[in-house]
């Protein structure tokens, strides 16, 4: 057995921030990781350009968080987007806004920003241990299965920052769920979020597999999405899906507009003139100025065709997509459920077990992709680490 004044368990973005969080107020910090290697799922989402926040007000960035907009507002007001550019550019991340407000590092990945970060740690006296994978407690110590057999660890304070349950592979396979529903602590069920669907296409869609579909709009629910989304072999994957996917998830029917710049009756007049001897294809993409993949689309879901241009307008319009439900929960990006609110203070502290703070995706939250997600979570590790030295430093009780 060995102490630590502060114990991080789970070397994600939110963990790391929780832990720089109390080392900058004194405490002592070990990081616990079960993976090799550090922030994994970080730096898988820096292949594709490390998509850090979205510019926009506060105000507008809660939005995306939906009935948790409340619950996060505190810790993203103290953490916001502009906050998050900030603490980027002081480890030497040059940022820039793209058209859409995204704010991404200039070099689009993640790796110069961890290893950054990492050093900065490292000059503040945070100690790493990696392949330690935490198996619940002992009493007021915490367990973990390491290289060198168990160890336990003793701690003032522990933050548990062990992700959601997608990515497995990545280090957030949410094994953590049995443990603390057996300390007592109330979970809201896994569910996938920003996920694709599946969808049996017929033989006809082959020769679109890897072809994105743009200039269109998705739709569920109350919910709309201008993104694009790709038609792959198991079926619709991309932005614009993830934005509506938790309204499909929760029961409601995914819809297409085709032609979302061009007004129903302005459309239906276009399809009103005479097709001569063309084909319905050649048509279609003539007058209603149909992509290839539109057209795809179209033919897979909507046939046969109604023949009155009212009635295929409405069609083009809301074109309903048919699909076997979502892709497995281990292949979202991320996760609704886990941690109720309820069961924290509001500095994120366990009711059901004083002195252990929760962050990141293990809280009942979710967000679209778009730099929402990283940014709470960098929000939510800042804002349990700076209540736990609170825990653990009493004399600097009310710093936060």
């Amino acid at each position: 057995m060995s102490d630590a004044r502060a114990l991080v368990i789970g070397g994600g973005p939110a963990g790391l921030m929780a832990a720089e969080a109390m080392a900058r107020a004194g405490l002592s910090v070990m990081v616990a990781e079960a993976k090799p290697s550090l922030a994994r799922k970080l730096l898988m989402a820096g292949k594709s350009g490390l998509n850090l926040t979205k510019d926009e007000t506060l105000e507008t960035f809660l939005s995306a968080f939906g009935a948790r907009a409340a619950m996060l507002e505190p810790m993203l007001d103290r953490f916001g987007p502009q906050e998050a550019i900030g603490w980027a550019e002081a480890l030497g991340q040059e940022m820039f806004t793209g058209p859409t407000g995204r704010v991404f590092p200039k070099a689009m990945k993640a790796s110069p920003l961890l290893r950054a970060w990492l050093g900065r740690l490292d000059g503040l006296g945070v100690s790493v241990r990696t392949r330690w994978r935490w198996t619940g407690w002992d009493g007021a110590e915490a367990v973990f299965q390491t290289p060198d057999g168990a160890r336990k660890i003793a701690s003032k304070v522990t933050i548990l920052a062990l992700g959601g349950a997608s990515w497995a592979r990545l280090g957030s396979d949410g094994a953590w769920a049995d443990t603390l529903e057996g300390e007592g602590v109330e979970l809201a069920p896994f569910q996938p979020a920003n996920m694709g669907f599946c969808v049996g296409w017929s033989d006809k869609m082959r020769a679109r597999f890897g072809a994105p579909v743009k200039g269109v709009a998705w739709h569920a629910g109350a919910k709309m999405s201008r993104g694009e989304a790709v038609i792959s072999e198991r079926g619709l994957e991309g932005g614009g899906i993830y934005a509506v996917s938790p309204a499909v998830r929760d029961g409601a029917a995914l819809h297409v507009d085709l032609a979302p710049d061009v007004a129903a009756d302005l459309l239906e007049q276009r399809l009103s003139r005479s097709r001569g001897k063309m084909s319905v294809s050649n048509f279609l993409r003539k007058f209603a100025r149909l992509s290839p993949e539109q057209m795809a689309l179209l033919m897979e879901f909507g046939r046969p065709l109604p023949e009155g241009p009212r009635a295929l307008a409405g069609l083009i319009k809301s074109l309903p997509v048919r699909h076997d439900g979502p892709r497995p929960m281990d292949e979202a990006i991320s996760v609704a459920g886990g941690v109720r609110f309820d069961a924290v203070t509001p500095g994120f502290e366990l009711r059901a077990r004083p002195g252990v703070f929760v962050c990141g995706e293990m809280l009942d939250w979710e967000a679209p992709t778009g730099g929402y997600l990283l940014t709470a979570c960098l929000a939510t590790g800042l804002w349990a680490g700076e209540h736990a030295a609170q825990i653990a430093l009493p004399a600097r009780k009310g710093a936060v």
